[in-house]
């Protein structure tokens, strides 16, 4: 079984950026800004499939370091 895959704008290095009115969970479900989306692995093939279809934009979410 695979672990779901968690996004979180809090967590996102692109947060407040241009890229992020035109992020994927934006785009999908016009979330609250500190709102978390979680989506399973099956969810995340079909994403990928859209968004390398061109249907959708990618998924910009990156992780904070430091």
């Amino acid at each position: 079984m695979s672990l779901p895959l968690v996004i979180d704008c809090g967590d996102c290095a692109m947060q407040h950026t241009d890229a992020c009115s035109d992020c994927m969970v934006t785009y999908i479900c016009s979330r609250e800004p500190d709102d978390a989306l979680v989506i399973d692995a099956a969810e995340v093939r079909a994403l990928r499939l859209l968004s390398d279809s061109g249907l959708v934009p990618e998924l910009r979410h990156r992780p904070r370091t430091g």
